[in-house]
């Protein structure tokens, strides 16, 4: 099995040459995860600092950073020359242990233990994360992801990690 930067590797440099517009098509399209915006406007409001921690691309990270006003993004960069892909990632590839590495770097510069933190992943790739976590959540996640972690949510949107983490109704928008 081929490791996930090395996967991560060949299947950007098949996007070499495409427009970078392409991707500001795909970002205005962006479907926001069911209860994406509860969560996060309730954990803001309550003074929590929320990031994306993600193998996937930073350009789509910002993307919803600016909508539902997460506070870090941490994800893979791609390299865009005169508009174009060049088919390379700048910088580190987030991978398993670089979420973990994240998660560490976002407590340290807000004064916090990893026993204060919370983490949310899916994948075999989100384990190392979240195994650091205070709270590591599986949501909607692989089998092998969900007996590993502390929590799961598999049948509600995201705002069901607002209840796992003890969130009252009376403290919700709208309430």
């Amino acid at each position: 099995e081929i490791d996930f930067s090395a996967s991560l590797t060949r299947r950007v440099a098949l996007l070499a040459g495409l427009d970078e517009a392409v991707l500001a098509e795909i970002g205005a399209r962006l479907p926001l995860m069911d209860g994406a915006e509860k969560v996060t406007s309730t954990l803001k409001r309550l003074g929590y600092k929320i990031g994306i921690i993600s193998g996937g691309f930073d350009y789509f990270g910002h993307i919803l950073q600016e909508t539902l006003g997460f506070d870090y993004v941490y994800a893979n960069r791609l390299e865009i020359v005169d508009g174009k892909l060049t088919g390379r990632v700048l910088g580190e590839i987030i991978d398993g242990p670089g979420k973990a590495a994240r998660l560490r770097e976002i407590a340290a510069k807000e004064g916090l233990s990893l026993a204060q933190t919370i983490a949310v992943g899916d994948g075999a790739n989100d384990l190392p994360m979240l195994s650091e976590a205070g709270l590591g959540i599986a949501f909607h996640a692989k089998p092998v992801v969900r007996r590993q972690a502390q929590g799961a949510i598999s049948d509600m949107g995201l705002d069901g990690l607002l209840y796992l983490i003890g969130i009252r109704d009376r403290e919700l928008p709208g309430s």
